[in-house]
């Protein structure tokens, strides 16, 4: 029922014009200062957007984003004691 979705981080020469990305997916974030984008399409033509997208006058890079390999489980939690030991150690005392 759901189609799976890839960012998109593209970084733009000129902010003025991104609303012409709106025809390759969802325009998520838009940073001024910045000067990029951060798109949401759909995962089975990312190959082709991408190229699409490069292809633009305003657009420098596009770059696929890594929010899928980033581990969001962790093993095992620490307590703020043992944090306070490892800061210690780290420290010499």
């Amino acid at each position: 029922m759901f189609v799976e979705r890839q960012g998109l981080i593209v970084w733009l020469h000129s902010v003025r014009n991104y609303k012409i990305l709106r025809k390759f997916g969802t325009i998520h974030f838009v940073s001024k200062r910045l000067k990029y984008a951060v798109i949401y399409c759909d995962k089975a033509n990312v190959d082709q957007i991408k190229k699409e997208i490069s292809n633009i006058s305003f657009v420098k890079e596009v770059e696929l984003s890594q929010k899928d390999n980033i581990r969001m489980e962790y093993d095992s939690k620490k307590t703020d004691q043992d944090i306070e030991q490892e800061d210690l150690k780290s420290v010499g005392i």
